[in-house]
């Protein structure tokens, strides 16, 4: 598990697929709601004059000098909900997020996000 001291020191650098791809940079990280831990990412993409933010699940995730690897396809990536560069993303659109990825998306108790930034 990626732990979220360590992740945070990668922001503003890229985020690859798993081919080695260039995704993008990473701009935040964000954790289960749940268990506080690393869930996912937001991947700046985009022209500069048409940037916008996709979420990146950090399943299978790996840190390496400069980069942090993403187990998912750069063309799967780019085609997920966006969001903004200043924005943030509504809690009625974080369930499409998870499916988009085929994740089972499990809000708190009482209706909390599952995703919060850090």
């Amino acid at each position: 598990m990626i732990q979220i001291a360590d992740i945070r020191e990668w922001r503003t650098h890229d985020v690859v697929d798993a081919g080695g791809r260039r995704i993008g940079s990473l701009e935040a990280v964000y954790v289960n709601t749940s268990t506080d831990e690393p869930a996912m990412v937001t991947v700046q993409i985009g022209l500069p004059t048409r940037q916008r933010l996709v979420f990146v699940p950090l399943d299978g995730a790996v840190v390496g000098p400069g980069y942090v690897r993403v187990d998912y396809d750069k063309s799967l990536v780019k085609k997920c909900p966006a969001i903004g560069t200043d924005d943030v993303l509504p809690a009625s659109d974080e369930p499409a997020v998870f499916a988009h990825y085929g994740l089972a998306y499990r809000p708190g108790a009482n209706g909390e996000r599952q995703l919060a930034r850090r």
